[in-house]
């Protein structure tokens, strides 16, 4: 640890670096499809990106950013924006295609020996070379460890190796860039600061301190100096061998390469931005302010930059050392039920989800609380997106595979338009293998590994979005294996799921219940069965109240749905009193009475509702 006398900085101007949110808020969501129109060829200028690629991008990634910081354009600007600049860029792809080259040749020499030891040489070979070409292409490995739609499973599970394994630049650099951001001598601001970084990554690396003015300690985020030159050269070369590689990809891939880039182009330069990421945590911190289950750091925005990050400092075991968390006292079967739950809430609730949720990034505080770090790879999903992952999820659970086939075109893995019925069976066979014979035996690794398969028999791409929620329950489910080996994902989350539809109060989920609990105009007795059932497992008994309230008046207001619930208890010429007594034994003796006590408190609304309905259907005739 480096200890800091504080000094009066004679000869260093004293500025204050103040990042004020902007007024626009934190973010608009767009409540759009993701279905992604298909692609044709390009055959524009490198600068010549139309509106309706532009438009296809936003559908892509889900949502709209205020700020936007990528475009095609940009780069452009930024390459050619001098001599100097230009003899950098050429340089920069003379060095890159001589290293990429050299790889493919030996890749070439090995066609047809496919053996274990030689792909895995290869594979090391791959990662090393990208470690070599700098953090845009370690970005790159990363993102590719998660693509299965683009690379081979063991290259994929080599390059997973790049998300922990990344040299540090020189110290001295850092506290330069630190001092220039603050404006101030380090002295004034740390009482101590570490000499060396505690984790380096890709784009930047984090240094331990203790802040002079309230003693507390932070962790201190110092970006990789002159990164964003050699990205914006990279991205453009980048963008200029996808523009050759389109047709290729389109007809034998089914994507379009430049939207590829772009998409990756976007998200880079949104980590980047240290401004950004401090709005992602105080968003998070937002998000679970009321969560007693889970730590979000806060952030020191005046000390904060473009390129210097510093937020509080997370003192917590890590969340894979079970040894530790075992002395420490934390219930592993809770902690990890709350990991679950916090990462699901993140996906369908929030619809901002940190999407790099690797060991390093993830906590146990000694409370048994879950701690998240590092929110510069975030993503967001728009209110249609998380409403047609949870109808992919009650769909998949109730074995409705046309139905999943349909939320696959929603969610923009298939293009609008494709005929589904090939792609159905495949569907059912995956979730059949993945199941077994009950939730219990359902695999996320399991039903993953055969999805790709899949994406090479039938033209399915995965928008970058989703393969960053991918990468995240997969990385959550392997977190959770190694704390618990006979854990199934499906147990915490399904129960989770089925909670959020029975008692949440959003219109569109209530109306998805109705959808959930009707089948060809028949009622469903086993899933409304199925899912109190599986509700009760998530967390102590489910308080139906509001949902049955809701229900009634939906009833007395909505004459086609109440002929539906009659004939659902009198269908097959008999009264249904036994499904009926089921769903009563499966709710607590305790809920009756607040059942009645919520319909009792909503019954003026409904009856002035209904009066409402009656006079205008009295005006009507």
């Amino acid at each position: 640890m480096r200890v800091i006398s504080q000094h009066n900085g004679h000869g260093v101007a004293t500025r204050k670096h103040v990042v004020s949110r902007t007024t626009l808020g934190r973010r608009r969501v767009l409540s759009v499809s993701a279905a992604v129109a298909s692609p044709t060829t390009s055959g524009k200028t490198m600068n010549a990106i139309t509106t309706k690629e532009q438009e296809q991008l936003q559908m892509e990634m889900g949502f709209c950013r205020i700020n936007q910081p990528y475009s095609p354009d940009l780069l452009q600007q930024q390459v050619f924006s001098d001599a100097s600049s230009i003899l950098s860029t050429v340089s920069r792809s003379i060095y890159m295609f001589s290293n990429i080259v050299g790889f493919a040749f030996n890749l070439y020499m090995d066609r047809g020996n496919d053996t274990p030891s030689l792909v895995k040489r290869r594979a090391t070979e791959l990662r090393d070379m990208l470690t070599k070409l700098g953090p845009t292409f370690i970005k790159a490995g990363q993102v590719l460890a998660n693509r299965p739609d683009i690379l081979r499973e063991d290259y994929m599970n080599e390059l997973i190796v790049l998300q922990d394994d990344v040299p540090p630049f020189s110290d001295e650099e850092a506290f330069k860039i630190l001092e220039l951001q603050l404006g101030r001598p380090l002295g004034e601001v740390f009482s101590s600061i570490s000499e060396q970084p505690v984790a380096a990554a890709s784009l930047g690396q984090v240094y331990k301190g203790v802040l002079r003015d309230t003693g507390e300690a932070v962790a201190v985020k110092i970006q990789r100096p002159g990164v964003e030159p050699i990205i914006y050269r990279d991205l453009f070369i980048f963008r200029a061998i996808a523009k050759m590689l389109n047709p290729f990809a389109l007809a034998r891939l089914g994507c379009n390469a430049e939207l590829i880039v772009d998409e990756f182009g976007e998200k880079l330069l949104e980590e980047l931005d240290y401004v950004q990421e401090a709005r992602n945590l105080e968003d998070f911190r937002s998000n679970f302010m009321n969560d007693d289950y889970v730590k979000i750091p806060w952030v020191r925005r005046d000390l904060s930059g473009p390129k210097v990050l510093v937020m509080e400092w997370i003192d917590g075991i890590r969340c894979t050392d079970v040894a530790q968390l075992k002395s420490s006292g934390i219930n592993l079967d809770e902690f990890i039920r709350v990991g679950v739950v916090s990462g699901l809430r993140q996906l369908l609730e929030f619809g901002l989800f940190h999407g790099d949720p690797h060991p390093g990034n993830i906590f146990a505080m000694r409370d048994g609380r879950i701690a998240y770090v590092d929110f510069g790879n975030v993503a967001e999903l728009s209110q249609t997106n998380k409403e047609v992952l949870i109808d992919a999820v009650v769909h998949a659970v109730n074995k409705d595979y046309q139905a999943m086939a349909q939320d696959f075109i929603k969610l923009g893995f298939l293009a609008p338009g494709t005929d589904v019925r090939p792609i159905v069976p495949a569907l059912e066979k995956i979730w059949a293998d993945s199941m077994g014979r009950s939730l219990a035996d359902f695999n996320f690794r399991t039903v993953t590994s055969k999805f790709n398969e899949l994406v090479y028999e039938y033209p399915i791409r995965i928008p970058e979005r989703y393969s960053l929620v991918i990468r995240s329950l997969l990385t959550q489910e392997g977190i959770c294996l190694t704390l618990k080996a006979d854990f199934h994902f499906l147990e915490v989350a399904y129960p989770y799921v089925a909670r959020r539809l029975l008692t949440d109060e959003d219109p569109a989920l209530r109306q998805r219940l109705f959808q959930v609990l009707f089948q060809d105009g028949k009622f469903r007795w086993d899933r409304l069965e199925n899912l109190l059932t599986l509700a009760n497992q998530s967390s102590g008994s489910v308080d139906l109240s509001s949902t049955v309230a809701d229900g009634a008046r939906l009833v007395l207001l909505d004459e086609e749905l109440r002929q539906q619930l009659l004939i659902a208890f009198t269908e097959d010429d008999r009264l249904h009193f036994e499904e009926l007594q089921r769903i009563l034994n499966l709710l607590p003796s305790n809920r009756g009475s607040d059942i009645l006590r919520s319909s009792a408190r909503n019954f003026p609304k409904i009856a002035r509702d209904l009066a409402i309905q009656w006079s205008d259907r009295i005006l009507e005739n």
